[in-house]
């Protein structure tokens, strides 16, 4: 038979066999490891024997037993003498730590098909603490089981190296708003013909379709978790109490929506509220939805009615990111790929922790982190991710700004300007003090501005050169902004007391003139530099 048939006749055979009339087929062996090759036999053996014995899931015993048949072929290239876990030293551990720092694709690897476009690249941070992961919790079994002797502790000897955990740590990828605006568009009009077929027919029923793409675009859910739920994870309530989901009595948008979530990654079972448009797809798709035989929850050791199943086989995990995804990114007109990456099955999930955490009316840490079923608020933190918009609305509204800068008059000597006497050195620019004018031109970068010790710059508005400058026609009143400091800022809003501490921080400043406010000797009377406060309102 052609290859594209044996599924078929394999599903043929498994209902046979469950009406009694055949034996049931054998189970194909898809997790079968490769033999190792390249390293020797006896660390081979260990290998094998600490990978029979580990209680890691078999995802994980599989990727460490590729990890360490690379450390065999390791040693046989650069340690021959060293055959046996027993023989590891502290010495061994650095040189592998070492060894992994400068690893490059293709390196001890037993096949090179797979990395054929990236052989001789450098080997990601994540991979590389991977692979420490793994020597770690190699060596760390062996001695808690007693099998070697303790010679090292391999959470110190295979420590992941500090250059590398500086690049490591979650990075949710959000999925831009008008990306996300067009994915939600097609997958509320989903249709036949923008899903795969198969023998002109759809693999799955259009409902089990739209119910999956709806839940993976509205839930915030990790794709194990979506296709892990249960039949009658939809409940509906009203103030608290439930109701069903067909139910007249209320209007659609009072109705709250919950989505029972099964054991996951990091806790247990919740229930979150999910839109009311995502509670309507799936049970639209209950309803039409074949009897089947519970099936195993992996992760749970239960029998369960799985909701997303069909023929009494479940929808795999791979689905989502393999035919769902691309086919609503058909549908929208977008690429199924940005400049963070290829548009995944997560990344909606961050998406949606963000857009939540910057609504109007946000949720909080805590309320969010409950929302995602995270164990720990840390976890949470990684999802919200404060977006440009949000921070720059925060940064105007805060007015730092604003706050610490004021306004004072300034006189400006229009003949002084145009008869070319200001460029000679004579003052045209005058201060209004309240009790007299400054004439020093970098009258903003003096620190007495805010207390004028009456240096030589200063004239006061009683003396007759006062009284003559304000006599004067040609003068322009304009207003200058003023930077004030911390210290100065407290002195206009706190009042005499913070004014009294600014006099004595500057006693011993120099003035721009030269002597210091001790040696010219301050009024009992000083005041403080009336100050215009401009506040810039939003139009």
């Amino acid at each position: 038979m052609p290859e594209r048939h044996l599924g078929a006749l394999y599903g043929i055979q498994r209902a046979a066999a469950a009406l009694g009339h055949c034996s049931s087929p054998p189970t194909p062996n898809r997790r079968r490891m490769p033999a190792i090759e390249g390293a020797s036999s006896s660390w081979t053996e260990w290998l094998e024997r600490w990978h029979t014995t580990s209680t890691l899931s078999p995802k994980v015993r599989s990727n460490h037993r590729s990890v360490l048949s690379k450390v065999g072929r390791w040693l046989a290239a650069e340690h021959p003498q060293i055959t046996e876990p027993a023989q590891w030293t502290r010495q061994t551990c650095a040189a592998w730590v070492a060894a992994v720092n400068s690893l490059r694709v293709g390196d001890y690897v037993q096949q090179l098909a797979a990395h054929e476009k990236r052989v001789g690249q450098p080997v990601a941070p994540h991979t590389k603490a991977g692979y420490l992961t793994a020597t770690r919790v190699f060596f760390r079994d062996l001695q808690e089981w007693e099998w070697i002797p303790r010679r090292f502790d391999p959470v110190r000897a295979l420590s992941t190296p500090r250059t590398i955990h500086a690049m490591l740590g979650p990075d949710p990828r959000v999925i831009a708003d008008d990306i996300r605006a067009k994915l939600l568009w097609a997958g509320l009009n989903i249709e036949p013909e923008d899903l795969p077929t198969s023998l002109n027919n759809l693999r799955y029923p259009l409902e089990l379709l739209r119910a999956l793409s709806l839940t993976w675009l509205f839930s915030g859910l990790r794709s194990n978790e979506i296709v892990r739920l249960r039949v009658g994870c939809v409940r509906w309530q009203h103030d608290g109490f439930p109701i069903p989901g067909d139910s007249d009595e209320v209007l659609a948008r009072d109705a709250v929506c919950l989505l029972d979530v099964p054991a996951h990654k990091t806790g247990t079972s919740f229930t979150k509220p999910v839109d009311p448009l995502l509670g309507k797809a799936i049970e639209t798709w209950q309803s039409l939805r074949p009897q089947q035989p519970r099936m195993l929850d992996r992760k749970t050791s239960e029998h369960v009615d799985l909701l997303f199943a069909m023929r009494a086989r479940r929808v795999a995990n791979t689905y989502l990111n393999g035919t769902i995804i691309p086919a609503l990114c058909r549908k929208a007109g977008v690429p199924t790929a940005d400049v963070r990456g290829n548009i995944t099955s997560h990344r909606a999930r961050s998406t949606i922790a963000s857009q939540l955490y910057n609504a109007k009316e946000p949720m909080t840490l805590f309320e969010l982190q409950a929302w995602l079923g995270h164990r720990s608020p840390e976890s949470t933190q990684h999802y919200a991710k404060i977006t440009p918009n949000t921070l720059a609305r925060a940064y105007n509204d805060a007015g730092y700004f604003a706050r610490n800068v004021r306004t004072i008059e300034v006189l400006v000597d229009r003949d002084a300007v145009t008869s070319g006497t200001a460029a000679a050195g004579e003052p045209w620019q005058y201060y209004d003090m309240g009790h007299g004018y400054c004439t020093y031109t970098f009258f903003e970068q003096c620190q007495h501005r805010m207390a004028c010790a009456r240096c030589d710059f200063y004239t006061p508005k009683a003396s007759s050169k006062g009284q003559l400058l304000e006599a004067k026609n040609n003068l322009q009143r304009m207003l200058a902004s003023i930077p004030l400091t911390d210290d100065e800022q407290a002195a206009v809003d706190d009042g005499q007391a913070a004014f009294d501490q600014l006099l004595e921080r500057l006693t011993d400043v120099p003035t721009p003139a030269g002597p210091t406010p001790r040696q010219i000797g301050i009024p009992a009377t000083a005041t403080l530099l009336p100050i215009i406060d401009v506040r810039h309102g939003h139009a």
